[in-house]
């Protein structure tokens, strides 16, 4: 067990960095270039070669790495895994700050679908970017600060009786986060000279920041057995660094490895950094050139030939609440990945890919569970259908079972997590698919 938890305690350490996705980037670029990775631009020519290791980037936010194999893709085909960098946050409304008596507060624009409740009474710190002016242009810097800074306070059941029978938030007048309680009326642009301090530069140079609120407390263990990992994000941060691993110890050295990192999957995909967009597929076809493959039907014929995993995390059975789920599709914590199907395609699912990744895990030794959703609720969906459709490559979704998907705190199990990234790894590494 013991490489068990070292796998777990880079887990956590990989999510308490990655507070927003340009943060999880960050991250996992740095990973990438301690391997020897090479960073590409997509407006620069590519000089690749098979065996190479690349990684192009879009937005600061989502990434794309790979190995290129020694046969062309082809003959071979692609070996995909797909993941998204973002989870549902408080994004801050930077021009909105108010005065209520001698509290500063700031507004918030929910990002995602988050449980809103969750995120009241804890101590949020401040994480995104900022655009900084220099002679030619601008910069980006990220901000991280290393202690909370704010607070979105619940009312006290005595002014609301009714709370505990259910009550609904207003996004615009009930969340705005407080930022400080001065002694003094605290004065406009106090939110902007903060960040300033903490970037140590003028606030005049800067320009326009995406920062975004998130929960204070790092991941930890839990359980009686330290079983279970809680912590903000888990969803999806889990499938990047269980994506990453797999394709840093990749060891086939004939087929091309490549795992996708998007942004924006929470609000849809459709940006230019998300699953929606072309980036994969652009950067896909330029590295057909590698190996002088040039033909019109190139990228046809290696995409017909390719397989991707669409990795997202899956909803385990819930103790207190096992009626919401199908009762011969309930996965459980610490029993292994679980292959997502929907009959209206919410998953990209098929019969022949789970088959294929159910006897991937078979072959490895690794328990393997399947969900669906109870008739009469609807799923949700992730990047699967969107780049399978896209890209005309053959996928299946996974992911591993976890409770309170999108709440400020969630929890998954230490287990799985060495299952899936097993899992991921054998995938990169079988001689054939």
């Amino acid at each position: 067990m013991e490489h068990v938890y070292a796998l777990t305690d880079d887990l956590l350490t990989f999510i308490n960095k990655s507070a927003t996705s340009f943060h999880a980037a960050a991250a996992l670029i740095q990973k990438l270039e301690e391997k020897g990775f090479t960073l590409l631009k997509e407006e620069e020519s590519w000089a690749v070669r098979p065996g190479g290791k690349y990684y192009v980037v879009r937005n600061n936010s989502a990434l794309i790495a790979f190995t290129l194999g020694k046969e062309s893709p082809v003959k071979r085909g692609f070996r995909l895994i797909g993941a998204h960098t973002d989870s549902p946050l408080f994004k801050v409304k930077n021009e909105s700050e108010s005065v209520s008596g001698n509290y500063l507060k700031v507004g918030v624009e929910v990002y995602g679908g988050p449980i809103l409740n969750t995120w009241l009474d804890r101590e949020l710190s401040l994480a995104g970017r900022v655009m900084i002016r220099e002679k030619g242009g601008s910069i980006q810097k990220l901000i991280k600060t290393k202690r909370p800074v704010a607070v979105i306070p619940n009312l006290a059941i005595h002014m609301n009786r009714e709370v505990n029978k259910g009550f609904e938030l207003n996004r615009q007048s009930h969340l705005p986060a407080v930022f400080s309680a001065y002694n003094d009326e605290p004065q406009k642009g106090a939110l902007r000279r903060f960040v300033a301090r903490e970037l140590g530069i003028h606030p005049e140079k800067m320009g326009e920041m995406d920062l975004f609120l998130f929960d204070a407390t790092p991941g930890m263990y839990t359980g009686m057995n330290t079983e279970l990992i809680t912590a903000g994000r888990i969803d999806n941060l889990a499938m990047c660094h269980a994506a990453l691993n797999a394709l840093l110890s990749s060891e086939n050295p004939d087929v091309s490895a490549v795992a996708a990192f998007y942004d924006n999957e929470e609000v849809g995909s459709n940006t230019l950094q998300g699953a929606g967009s072309s980036f994969l597929k652009d950067t896909l076809t330029r590295l057909l050139s590698a190996f002088g493959d040039i033909a019109p039907d190139s990228w046809y014929r290696a995409a017909a030939r390719s397989f991707m995993i669409s990795a997202d995390m899956a909803h385990a059975l819930h103790p207190n609440f096992s009626d919401k789920h199908d009762p011969d599709y309930a996965p459980r914590i610490n029993q292994g990945p679980v292959i997502k199907l929907n009959a209206n395609f919410r998953y990209a699912t098929t019969a022949e890919t789970a088959s294929l990744f159910e006897d991937l895990c078979r072959d490895e030794e690794i328990p393997c569970q399947k969900m669906t959703n109870r008739s009469d609720i609807p799923s949700g969906s992730t990047i699967g259908p969107v780049s399978s459709a896209s890209l005309g490559i053959r996928t299946v979704d996974v992911g591993n079972p976890m409770w309170a998907m999108h709440s400020i705190r969630e929890t998954a199990g230490v287990l799985d997590h060495d299952y899936m990234t097993r899992a991921f790894r054998a995938f990169f590494n079988r001689p054939s698919i």
